[in-house]
């Protein structure tokens, strides 16, 4: 048996999310059938860094598998896309240590959501386009609200009941690039649907139709608002997962350059 670490991006427009469901299409599952082929077997389990929603996407998704299998990583690699629809893909893999782990040995992730400022023919189901004008100076005040370990029972659809909801967010960076506004957000971990609630409530900001304050406040005090504002899943990328000695990304880019060319 060997251990394989995968590295996979995904247009997730067409999937019920990462992690496999009954009766549902999702991206693990494609890759657990195509690896199934590949292998002749079913006796392997695929495990993921993180479990994306339905419709999100992910440029650089980690996830491991133990396998047995003589062949090597770059033919398990091409025997694997071989089987995979277009919307899938898996960029590389390598031989990891049989203690390896995609998510308990992940020390941080970051997630790249994009906005629109106009109407695009190709990346729609890649941006959230708002028609609205949007104050850049706001937007950057609102993200600065949620650097830090703060507590985020009001951006989340988990149960704070269930799980803590403190998380440490150590940077959200903002970038105008052409007609898109990106935000990146790098932190320990992500509750669900926490990134998208953050984005919908800076977006209402930049809008201006709600304040910093208000916003302030969903920290200091349980709210539902946030879930009202949810942002949709097209914008959001899995950018990456970081492991230990892994170097962070410094240059924030748009996905698609074509979405970031300002209008003529």
């Amino acid at each position: 048996m060997a251990r394989f670490k995968l590295f996979i991006e995904y247009d997730g427009t067409r999937y019920s999310g990462w992690q496999i469901q009954k009766n549902a299409r999702t991206v693990q599952g494609e890759i657990s059938s195509a690896l199934g082929k590949v292998l002749d077997s079913t006796d392997f389990e695929l495990y993921g860094a993180g479990r994306t929603d339905a419709g999100v996407h992910a440029l650089r998704q980690v996830a491991h598998v133990e396998a047995k299998t003589m062949l090597a990583p770059e033919i398990l690699r091409r025997k694997i896309n071989d089987e995979l629809p277009a919307d899938v893909n898996v960029l590389e893999i390598e031989k990891a240590s049989a203690q390896f782990h995609a998510r308990h040995d992940a020390i941080a992730r970051s997630y790249l959501y994009q906005i629109s400022r106009r109407r695009t023919a190709f990346g729609k189901k890649m941006v959230w386009w708002i028609k609205d004008q949007l104050d850049i100076s706001k937007i950057q005040a609102t993200a600065d609200l949620f650097v830090g370990m703060k507590d985020f029972q009001s951006f989340t659809a988990d149960d704070p009941d269930e799980k803590s909801t403190k998380v440490h967010i150590e940077k959200i960076e903002i970038r105008e690039h052409g007609d898109l506004i990106l935000i990146r957000f790098l932190g320990s971990h992500f509750l669900w649907k926490m990134v998208r609630q953050i984005v919908g409530v800076i977006a209402e900001v930049g809008r201006g139709k709600l304040t910093v304050e208000q916003a302030r406040s969903y920290l200091d005090h349980r709210s539902n608002q946030p879930a009202a504002l949810t942002a949709p899943p097209s914008g959001l990328f899995l950018e990456r997962i970081y492991y230990a000695g892994d170097k962070k990304l410094e240059r924030l880019e748009p996905v698609m350059p074509i979405l970031s060319e300002s209008k003529q």
